[in-house]
């Protein structure tokens, strides 16, 4: 490689949010049973936004056999703000699922950063 090229990817990679605003990662969630298999959901999410151009636009929750059963849009950056908890209520989800997945998706890298596993709590009746 010419020196000069090689000047140019490290500058490159020293411009913020090139490479450092990577996928998101799911960190954390609350799950209150509503009755019913009716459930709501606090999510913290992390993810290096850097703008409108790259930010976590969703997360989602899939039942085991990979089905989407809602989804959770975002519609601005948190650059500002991370990790950041964002909820979605009274989501049905259906009988028999006792483990969901969370997942998250951003503008640039789709989804793949980290996921959660969680397991619901008692629906009350």
């Amino acid at each position: 490689m010419r020196p000069h090229c090689t000047t140019l990817i490290i500058g490159l990679l020293l411009i913020p949010g090139v490479v450092t605003a990577g996928e998101v990662d799911i960190l954390d969630a609350e799950i209150t049973a509503r009755g019913d298999n009716h459930y709501d959901f606090k999510v913290t999410l992390k993810h290096a936004d850097t703008g409108w151009d790259h930010y976590a636009d969703r997360w989602e929750i899939l039942s085991p056999d990979g089905s989407l059963i809602a989804t959770r849009t975002l519609y601005h950056p948190h650059v500002h703000e991370q990790p950041f908890t964002r909820g979605l209520s009274d989501v049905a989800i259906p009988e028999g699922i006792s483990t969901v997945t969370l997942r998250a998706h951003d503008k640039v890298h789709g989804y793949g950063g980290k996921t959660l596993v969680v397991e619901l709590p008692a629906s009350a009746h």
